[in-house]
């Protein structure tokens, strides 16, 4: 079934649509960095495009756009993902990799693609059904860590394997053309936001890394060096790219028993 957005989990311990964050009192077309209380840790965006971050910052800021309680204008420059789909987006059959999604015109870098959405899971539901997958399944859970200044982990599951967009159709690369921003409008519940790392050219396949290490600090020690039994579960990669780690990433959290 096909859903441009984020949909609560049959487990219903998450509710992505429910709004929770107040809204700006700007009554502007377009909101002002510093003067507009979404836009307190600085401009998201340039020409629609996702402000890098500075070379000083050691992680990257958190994003969050106007949202649906805000006063100002569905014009205003902090309202990108929000808006969806922008560009002509493709499914197509791979070689090796099965199905497939590129981009039918040019994206320059920074731009936003697509959102990976689904269902919003809780812990416990996304790892029943991780455990509950064969060798031959396709796994399209993808489980998104964000590490808070205290110490603490959000994590956010999302599973498009029978409610989702084109965003499942994305696959993995080691040298991936686009990376992963979780991106707040109206709640702490994130979009799994896409952006290109770099200018796409017309009939590209699009793609990110499914371990989340492109563009962002090392991962966990138990990521990079899965266990020999683990080696079983992980599937070959076909990105072609020189870089090639020859297996899919692996992630044990959503396999290991409580």
């Amino acid at each position: 079934q096909y859903s441009p957005d984020n949909v609560a989990g049959a487990d219903g311990d998450i509710d992505p649509t429910e709004i929770t964050f107040p809204g700006c009192s700007c009554l502007t077309s377009s909101c002002v960095v510093h003067v507009c209380s979404c836009l307190c840790r600085g401009e998201n965006y340039t020409s629609l495009c996702l402000r890098p971050p500075d070379k000083e910052e050691e992680y990257a800021r958190p994003v969050f756009e106007c949202n649906a309680m805000c006063q100002c204008g569905e014009s205003c420059h902090n309202r990108v993902v929000q808006r969806g789909l922008q560009f002509q987006l493709q499914v197509f059959k791979t070689e090796k990799k099965g199905w497939g999604l590129r981009t039918l015109e040019f994206i320059a870098k920074g731009r936003f693609v697509c959102e990976y959405a689904g269902e919003v899971l809780g812990f416990h539901e996304a790892r029943r059904r991780s455990q509950a997958q064969t060798p031959t399944d396709s796994n399209y859970i993808i489980a998104v860590r964000e590490h808070l200044h205290g110490g603490q982990v959000m994590e956010t599951f999302v599973d498009p394997t029978y409610i989702g967009n084109v965003g499942r159709f994305l696959n993995h690369s080691c040298e991936p053309n686009l990376f992963m921003v979780p991106v707040r409008v109206d709640s702490m519940v994130p979009k799994l936001a896409l952006f290109a790392a770099t200018d796409i050219s017309a009939g590209e396949e699009l793609s990110y890394d499914y371990s989340g290490r492109f563009h962002n600090l090392p991962v966990p020690h138990r990521e990079q060096k899965p266990l020999e039994e683990q080696n079983r579960l992980r599937k070959p990669c076909y990105c072609g790219s020189r870089t090639c780690a020859s297996f899919l990433p692996w992630d044990s959290s959503l396999f290991s028993r409580p």
